[in-house]
């Protein structure tokens, strides 16, 4: 894990520490894996990393769904997000010598967050960018590589999904799930 980087743990929302709901977990998701086709070995770790998160958490009900590249990765998302609790995205894009990486990485990150924000859809983005194949292999999860970032994004996908019923949890039988601010930001701590 690289230096500064969140651990995250389905135990540790799933088990949160006000004790309500303690028994929210994840085995009943049903998660689609959206993931590019666009260089191979480096997809293929991230997918399998992906796949482990989700058997480890006990998910079970998963769909992979294989598109072309990372730019067709909002309109999948778009698709399926209406029909599942998480989706994870899985893409690579390494720097060439045109402007191409730039907009591919845009359109995809603009795309996949617009997705999420509009459906409500906890989307993990496992969209690699990067300079060149060596940091793309580094970072997909095979033997010797430093992250397992197909991994990191089921489980912050799952730890989402978490997050967001225990919160919404919380705030259906009056308890507070954080403080509460106004509408200029600053926090209202008498607010019910």
């Amino acid at each position: 894990m690289k230096d500064g980087a969140p651990t995250i743990s389905i135990g540790d929302i799933s088990n949160n520490s006000d004790n309500s709901d303690a028994s929210i977990d994840v085995t009943g998701l049903r998660v689609a894996i959206v993931a590019a086709r666009w260089h191979a070995r480096v997809m293929d770790g991230l997918l399998a990393g992906a796949r482990r998160a989700l058997g480890d958490a006990g998910v079970t009900r998963v769909e992979v769904v294989r598109v072309p590249g990372t730019f067709e990765l909002s309109v999948a998302c778009a698709t399926l997000a209406e029909h599942v609790d998480a989706i994870v995205a899985l893409g690579v894009v390494i720097r060439g010598g045109t402007p191409h990486f730039e907009y591919v990485c845009q359109a995809a990150t603009t795309g996949i967050t617009d997705v999420s924000v509009r459906t409500a859809t906890p989307i993990g983005f496992g969209v690699l960018t990067c300079d060149d194949e060596e940091q793309a292999l580094d970072r997909a999860g095979l033997p010797g590589s430093a992250e397992d970032k197909g991994h990191e994004a089921a489980t912050a996908a799952m730890a989402t999904v978490l997050a967001l019923r225990t919160a919404t949890t919380a705030l259906l039988h009056g308890r507070r799930a954080g403080p509460r601010t106004d509408r200029g930001g600053a926090r209202n701590e008498a607010a019910p």
